[in-house]
């Protein structure tokens, strides 16, 4: 998209409309302190593993070839 090419800009009032519930569920998520690092390592901790046979069923990158760098 070139920046002169404004027919495909986001129109935030038409793409990405909001209700009042979803006003009043970001003023209560402001209200809740903020996290610090050791905070959401502990909150991290808390999130279950997801099983290891639904991670290989997860469709992984393609390509022929594994990325490397060029020197």
């Amino acid at each position: 998209m070139k920046s002169r090419d404004r027919r495909s800009a986001l129109d935030l009032e038409r793409d990405l409309p909001t209700t009042a519930e979803d006003v009043a569920a970001l003023r209560r998520a402001k209200t809740i302190l903020r996290l610090d690092l050791e905070g959401y390592l502990h909150f991290l901790r808390q999130v279950p593993a997801p099983a290891a046979s639904s991670l290989r069923t997860k469709r992984g990158p393609r390509g022929d070839r594994p990325f490397g760098l060029v020197d």
